[in-house]
C-alpha cells in the first residue's frame, strides 16, 4: 500500500512516498481503507520529535481519518466490510499513523461516519472536534445562558469550541487576528475580538458589565494568566497546551482549571455526529490537497496561521 514515511524526525522536508507492507487487523481491530486524513498541529511536533509519545522512525504519522472498512478482525460485530466510519487514531506508541491508504485500529474508537458529510469533512472532525467537545460539554460544562471566551476560535479546534457552546445556549466571546473575524462571525460567535488591537480580557469584562465571564477556553496557549481577570469568582478555565506564566491570581478567586488531553473512543464522536446532523456543527475545511502534497499541509502546520483544518485527500483518483 501506498503511505508517507517519516524516515527520521525533523521538517516537513523529510516525508517520503512509499509502499509499505498491509497490516493486517487482530482481535477487535478494523482494517480501513482511509478516504481522506486530517492534519493537526500534533502533527507537526510528531514529525520534529515524535520520541516524547515513544514514536521511533521510520513512522507513519497522522491521528485523523474517515474511510471505509476492508476488513473486520475476530470478536468484532458491529462493524462489517463495506461501512463508512471516522475516527482519531491513538498516539502514543502507534507507528502506523493515518497519512496511508490502509490503517488497522481498534473498533472501540471507531464511529460511522456522519451521513452528511463528505469524507473529507469527515477526516476534519474527530480529534480537533473531539477536542473542543471535551473541553465545552465534559470539563467546562458550559450551560445555557453563560457567556464563554475562547481565544483562537478559528483554527481547528476553536472553530468547533465556538459553534459546540453555541449549540449549548452559550453566549460566545471569540478572538482571531483581522484576517479571521468574519469567519467568526460566520460561526455564530457573538462577540468577535481582534487580539492585535484588543485586550481580550478588557473586551470580556466589558461585554459582561465587569463581572467576568463564566468559562474561557485557551486553545492558543499563554492566555490562562491574562484571563484570570476577566474569569468570574467561581469560574472555569481550560487549555490544551501547558500553563505558562504567573497564575497566582488563580486561587483567591476560586477558579477551576482543566487541562485537556483527548482520550480516544466511540461515545464522544456519536455525540458530535448527533450535532452535525442536526447541522449545528459543522467542520471548518480550509484546504483539501493530495496525499504526496503532505510537507506543504506542514509548513503551514508549522507557522501556526490558518483557519479551520487542511485536510489530506488519500484515496487514488
Amino acid at each position: 500500500m501506498r503511505a508517507i514515511v517519516l524516515p527520521r524526525f525533523g521538517g516537513p522536508e523529510l516525508f517520503e512516498v512509499r509502499d509499505v507492507p498491509t497490516p493486517t487487523p487482530g482481535p477487535g481491530q478494523v482494517l480501513v481503507r482511509i478516504m481522506a486524513s486530517g492534519t493537526n498541529p500534533v502533527d507537526a511536533k510528531l514529525r520534529q520529535d515524535g520520541s516524547w509519545a515513544g514514536l521511533q522512525p521510520p513512522v507513519i504519522i497522522g491521528y485523523d481519518a474517515s474511510g471505509v472498512i476492508e476488513q473486520v478482525g475476530s470478536g468484532v460485530t458491529d462493524f462489517k466490510a463495506g461501512d463508512e466510519v471516522f475516527y482519531t487514531p491513538e498516539l502514543f506508541q502507534n507507528p502506523h499513523g493515518t497519512y496511508a491508504e490502509l490503517s488497522v485500529v481498534n473498533a472501540s474508537i471507531i464511529a460511522r461516519k456522519p451521513p452528511s458529510l463528505s469524507h473529507e469533512e469527515a477526516a476534519a472532525v474527530p480529534l480537533a472536534g473531539g477536542t473542543a467537545w471535551d473541553a465545552i460539554v465534559r470539563r467546562l460544562q458550559v450551560r445555557v445562558g453563560e457567556t464563554v471566551l475562547i481565544h483562537g476560535g478559528a483554527g481547528g479546534v476553536g472553530s468547533f469550541a465556538v459553534q459546540i457552546a453555541k449549540a449549548a445556549g452559550a453566549r460566545v466571546l471569540a478572538t482571531s487576528g483581522p484576517d479571521n473575524l468574519e469567519t467568526l462571525r460566520k460561526l455564530g460567535a457573538d462577540v468577535v475580538i481582534n487580539y492585535r488591537s484588543e485586550d481580550p480580557a478588557q473586551v470580556a469584562l466589558r461585554e459582561t458589565g465587569g463581572q467576568g465571564v463564566e468559562a474561557v477556553f485557551d486553545t492558543v496557549g499563554k492566555n490562562v494568566p491574562a484571563s484570570i481577570p476577566a474569569t468570574r469568582p467561581f469560574g472555569r478555565i481550560a487549555t490544551i497546551l501547558g500553563v505558562s506564566g504567573d497564575i497566582s491570581a488563580f486561587y483567591p478567586r476560586n477558579l477551576t482549571l482543566h487541562g485537556v488531553f483527548l482520550l480516544r473512543e466511540r461515545r464522544r464522536l456519536e455525540e458530535m455526529t448527533s450535532l452535525i446532523e442536526r447541522k449545528q456543527l459543522r467542520p471548518l475545511v480550509e484546504r483539501v490537497m493530495p496525499l504526496d502534497k503532505v510537507a506543504d499541509a506542514h509548513r503551514q502546520l508549522d507557522s501556526g496561521h490558518g483557519r479551520g483544518k487542511l485536510v489530506l485527500s488519500v484515496a487514488r483518483k
